[in-house]
């Protein structure tokens, strides 16, 4: 009988790497991540400094409208007048040129809903003298845009004036005031029927 070596069968499995490649691949991949989280962390420091700067800016232009007080608002008002039935598509340009004859503008305003941003119907012009307020006044029912505008002189608004309880005659409701007659409801509880009259 001739003698039969046993070999194994070498099998080269490179599934599985060496286990000092595989703690290579883990540093190397825990480096990778220190140095991505060490690139967040500027960022946020970045971030940081930019919103602290915004917050300056914005308390600086805070601090200049707080200045503002209610004589330079008034004053304002003065001169400016109220610009009703405006065409929605017109410019503050169209505006200022409608009105450029009667004197100086600063300002044109037109006023927009604020949840959708549409054009509310009417503006604001702003003169640079109380004089020409007259002469803006004097355009009243002129046509613009095929419309015919209302110009009065603006009202300054007095914080809660005219905003008490209640409106109209005292006991009157609004609308149909009902039959106060007979009523087999009246007086009696746990029907549902409200308060009655």
């Amino acid at each position: 009988m001739a003698d039969v070596e046993a070999t194994q069968p070498t099998i080269n499995d490179d599934t599985n790497p060496p286990v000092e490649d595989a703690d290579d691949d883990e540093s190397n991949e825990i480096r990778l991540m220190k140095q991505r989280v060490e690139e967040m962390e500027r960022e946020a420091s970045k971030l940081r400094e930019l919103q602290a700067a915004a917050a300056e800016a914005n308390s600086a232009d805070d601090n200049a409208s707080a200045m503002e007080t209610d004589e330079d608002k008034s004053g304002a008002d003065n001169r400016s007048v109220y610009v009703g039935n405006v065409d929605y598509s017109a410019t503050p340009e169209e505006i200022q040129g409608h009105f450029q004859a009667c004197g100086t503008i600063n300002r044109v305003t037109i006023l927009c809903d604020k949840f959708t941003g549409h054009p509310k119907g009417y503006a604001y012009v702003e003169f640079s003298e109380p004089e020409h307020i007259d002469a803006a006044v004097a355009l009243d029912n002129s046509l613009f845009r095929g419309r015919l505008i209302k110009v009065t002189a603006k009202r300054t608004n007095i914080p809660g004036f005219g905003r008490g309880r209640g409106r109209g005659r005292p006991g009157y409701r609004g609308g149909y005031r009902g039959y106060a007659g007979y009523s087999p409801y009246r007086g009696t509880r746990g029907r549902g029927r409200g308060r009655g009259f």
